[in-house]
């Protein structure tokens, strides 16, 4: 709300009017020493102007302070506002890895299962490449596992670090870490491996 500054020196400069008014009829045989001129007007008028510019200065120094405390208030609502967006970031984020996780988690149970359907064929060969062939799906199945075990951690990693999202200083990162970095591999390559095996049969 701003001042009213021309209001506040209509008002003083009333109250000094009603003041000469005051004083004019009431001292008619010294009229001389109520003159302009005076020197007991001179000293109204100057006690009225000390009132006056300290009326004046008292005004600026309570807009000087209002101002400045809705100056602290719009900064620490930007703050909080900032510090909102990026948590709401990082839990998306988070979120985000999440569900890929969950994804290579899926893609390694659906690739060990379509496997089974060739381990009949490479483990009723019992001939020296049938060996070599139930040794490479033996270890494709170990990637496989292996790559969902690894989701499962990044997944672990992932969910404590959203857990933690809240507190005065949230983790800066909300990655899977090397777990979840693995995970895909881990599945390329049992999947690779299983190709093999299947082709030595």
């Amino acid at each position: 709300m701003p001042v009213p500054w021309l209001r506040i020196l209509d008002l003083a400069l009333g109250v000094t009017n009603v003041a000469q008014a005051r004083k004019r009829p009431s001292a008619e045989p010294d009229q001389e020493a109520l003159a302009t001129g005076s020197r007991t007007l001179g000293h109204l008028e100057t006690r009225l102007a000390g009132v006056m510019v300290a009326a004046v200065r008292e005004a600026f120094e309570r807009d000087s302070r209002r101002l400045e405390l809705e100056r602290e208030q719009m900064e620490g609502e930007r703050a909080r506002a900032e510090r909102a967006l990026r948590l709401e970031l990082w839990r998306q984020a988070g979120e985000r890895e999440v569900g890929r996780l969950r994804l290579l988690a899926a893609v390694a149970v659906a690739s060990w299962l379509g496997t089974l359907f060739f381990s009949a064929r490479i483990v009723s060969n019992a001939g020296g490449a049938g060996a070599g062939g139930r040794v490479a799906l033996g270890v494709g199945w170990a990637l496989l596992l292996a790559a969902l075990a690894s989701s499962f951690a990044a997944q672990s990693r992932v969910g404590a670090a959203l857990d933690r999202i809240d507190e005065a200083r949230p983790p800066r990162n909300a990655g899977s870490g090397v777990a979840g970095a693995l995970a895909p591999w881990l599945i390329v390559a049992g999947l690779a491996v299983i190709g093999v095996a299947v082709l030595m049969v």
